[in-house]
């Protein structure tokens, strides 16, 4: 009993390797808060960096499904993850990538956010967002996109991988003007700026070496 309890993660007696369990529980709640923190971004109209963001200028400036542009984006992202990061990492992130596109479109059928304002919808989405990355980080997988680069260029270079997704995110903010208000882009800069900061402050591979 205590060895089907140690390999299914019930009883974890490893400090530096994760279970199949604790995986797919980190994927999971991961997956879902960052869903949860996209949600609080849409229903105030403001927009992220990364292949989210590019998901949301979609959204808004054709009407194109969230969720779908968000999954078919991260495709191109795959080989650098499969060729660079494993094929473990490669297929926990596939995973956290079509748990969260489809989280992500239906939210609004479970719970619907009547008003918010826009500084509290970026300062909370910012912060879920980046709770869900931690926790999909610490267990080997991320959301895509400029995820997997950040990952990599800080276990290859030691660059943080929150300030990589910060200069990225805030390129792809720039194309957000042709779209929205500035106000609008504005909200969602500082949105991107508390998602950023939290993982570079919270994500080290020094300080959190499971596998």
């Amino acid at each position: 009993m205590a060895q089907i309890s140690s390999v299914f993660g019930l009883w974890n007696t490893s400090p530096t390797r994760h279970s199949a369990v604790e995986d797919l529980q980190g994927i999971f709640t991961g997956s879902l808060i960052a869903a949860l923190g996209l949600y609080f971004l849409a229903s105030a109209g403001l927009l992220t960096g990364s292949t989210a963001g590019v998901a949301f200028l979609l959204h808004y400036a054709f009407g194109i499904n969230f969720g779908l542009a968000f999954f078919l984006l991260n495709l191109p992202f795959f080989y650098l993850s499969l060729k660079r990061l494993g094929p473990a990492f490669t297929v926990k992130t596939f995973i956290a990538i079509g748990v969260t596109s489809f989280l992500t479109d239906i939210q609004s059928r479970l719970f619907q956010i009547g008003t918010i304002q826009p500084a509290w919808a970026a300062l909370l989405g910012g912060l879920l967002l980046g709770y869900g990355l931690l926790a999909l980080y610490r267990h080997r997988a991320s959301l895509g996109g400029v995820g997997i680069l950040g990952i990599y260029l800080q276990e290859r270079f030691g660059i943080r991988a929150g300030l990589v997704q910060l200069a990225i995110d805030m390129v792809v903010l720039v194309f957000a003007f042709g779209v929205t208000s500035p106000t609008v882009v504005a909200w969602s800069v500082l949105g991107a700026v508390v998602l950023n900061l939290f993982v570079a402050i919270n994500h080290r591979a020094d300080r959190y070496i499971a596998l």
